[in-house]
C-alpha cells in the first residue's frame, strides 16, 4: 500500500513561490493494482508520480510507502562521463546487489539492446538510448510497485513491444502506476484510474470511468 496524505506541491520561481500544482491529494494505492494517471498537460501527473516514487518531495503532506516502489522508469540520474555498464554497476551497488552484479548487468545489456554502446560514455547516447538503459535498470530490480511516466513511447517499435510485454509480465507480481497520454495504452495496462484536475485527485475503480470523467471535463 502507498498512502498519499494531504499532499500539496508548488515550485519556487524567480518571482517567488509559484501556483499550487497539487492541492490536498489523499490516496490509498494498493500494491498490486495497475493505476493510470489521467489529466491535461500541466495537470500535475508527472509531479505526483515523482513524489510517489520519492524523486521529488511535497511542499506539505507526506507519502507513506508500505512497499518497495521504483523510481520513475525511463528516468533517473546517469553520470555522463561513465559508461552504461559503469552506471549500471553503481546502481547495483547502491541497492545492495554486490553478489549478483554480473547477472543484473547481463539482464540490463540484453533488455536495453545497447550492444557495444553499453561500454561507451552516457554523454554519447541519444535520448532514446538513455531511456532504454534507464528502463532496463528499473526492471533489473524487484519492486512491489513500478512507476512509469510515458516510458512506453521510448525507443523504436521493437523496444516499445518489449516494454509492453514487460508490463504484462508484471501483472501477477507487482503493481504499476502509469501516466500516459494514449487512451489505448492506459486501457491496455491499467485497471483503475486517477483523474487529476485543478490540483485535486479523483479515484476511480475502473479506468474507463476515469477516462470518461476527463473527457466530459474537456467537453464542457
Amino acid at each position: 500500500m502507498i498512502l498519499v496524505e494531504d499532499v500539496h506541491k508548488r515550485y519556487k520561481t524567480r518571482l517567488g513561490m509559484g501556483k499550487w500544482v497539487l492541492q490536498g491529494i489523499n490516496l490509498a494505492l494498493p500494491a498490486q493494482v495497475n493505476v493510470g494517471l489521467i489529466g491535461a498537460n500541466g495537470a500535475g501527473k508527472s509531479t505526483l508520480l515523482r513524489i510517489i516514487g520519492g524523486a521529488d518531495h511535497p511542499t506539505r503532506g507526506r507519502v507513506v510507502r508500505q512497499c518497495r516502489v521504483s523510481w520513475p522508469m525511463g528516468q533517473g540520474g546517469l553520470e555522463g562521463t561513465l559508461t552504461g555498464r559503469q552506471n549500471a554497476k553503481f546502481v547495483c551497488r547502491v541497492h545492495g546487489h554486490q553478489d549478483d552484479i554480473a547477472d543484473r548487468l547481463a539482464f540490463v545489456l540484453d533488455f536495453s539492446g545497447l550492444g557495444e554502446a553499453f561500454d561507451e560514455p552516457i554523454s554519447t547516447y541519444s535520448s532514446g538510448m538513455r531511456s532504454r538503459l534507464q528502463f532496463a535498470l528499473s526492471l533489473a530490480f524487484d519492486f512491489d510497485v513500478y512507476i512509469s511516466d510515458e516510458v512506453t513511447a521510448a525507443g523504436d517499435a521493437a523496444f516499445r513491444n518489449k516494454t509492453a510485454n514487460a508490463f504484462k509480465n508484471m501483472t501477477h507480481r507487482a503493481g504499476l502506476i502509469m501516466a500516459a497520454h494514449s487512451e489505448s495504452t492506459l486501457k491496455q495496462f491499467c485497471q483503475s484510474g486517477i483523474w487529476i484536475d485543478g490540483g485535486k485527485a479523483h479515484w476511480f475503480d475502473q479506468i474507463d470511468d476515469a477516462l470518461k470523467a476527463y473527457k466530459d471535463s474537456i467537453q464542457k
